[in-house]
């Protein structure tokens, strides 16, 4: 599978041989879908909570009486049917969202994401990101240059200097390729490697 090698102004300057592994396998819509869903279900706290009739604050005193209102009997102010009331099935504060991937499946999952991304033109090929001082101006006017507005960019190193400069970047993410992940993959417009990193995907994906 050759991928464009890009060079500083965003252009093709030649070609670069890519694993067929995970740069050439078939597209599996349903086991990436199955991947993003799992990823995102198992970044899930489960901190929500709510109230039965019996945690929410009410009073016990009857709101009206038995007969003759023409209204629905009604004991306490905490009936799940009441505005206010606690609910019948209540979520719980620990509840568990997790779904289980074999390690098999998903990176089968990311190897087929990765392939769609280079027969769609949306993932090429770096010699190398780095930048002198821990400053978001010079790398932003860099990705510019490039005609780059939304790009993840997987560097097989990322020291001090380069996680501050693109921090602060709303629409730039730079990862190793131990933390990429299938929902930045398919949310960001362009995916940059780094010639150094593609050993690491091939190690990880193959």
């Amino acid at each position: 599978m050759q991928l464009e090698l890009l060079n500083d102004q965003g252009q093709a300057a030649s070609k670069f041989e890519a694993p067929e592994t995970v740069f050439g396998r078939e597209y599996n819509e349903d086991l990436v879908h199955q991947v993003v869903v799992a990823f995102q279900a198992n970044a899930r706290q489960g901190t929500r909570a709510q109230k039965d009739r019996e945690q929410v604050h009410h009073s016990t005193k009857k709101p009206f009486k038995q007969k003759g209102t023409g209204r629905a009997r009604a004991g306490m102010t905490s009936s799940p049917l009441w505005r206010g009331g606690g609910r019948i099935f209540p979520n719980s504060p620990d509840e568990n969202f997790t779904q289980k991937i074999n390690k098999k499946m998903y990176r089968a999952g990311m190897a087929a994401i990765f392939s769609q991304l280079a027969r769609e033109g949306r993932l090429a090929v770096v010699d190398s990101l780095k930048v002198e001082s821990p400053k978001t101006k010079p790398l932003a006017a860099r990705f510019k240059a490039m005609n780059l507005q939304s790009v993840m960019v997987i560097s097989d190193e990322v020291d001090e200097n380069l996680y501050l400069a693109s921090r602060n970047l709303v629409n730039v993410l730079v990862v190793e390729p131990r933390y990429a992940d299938p929902v930045s993959l398919v949310h960001y417009k362009k995916v940059l490697v780094t010639k150094g990193a593609m050993d690491k995907l091939k190690e990880m994906f193959a």
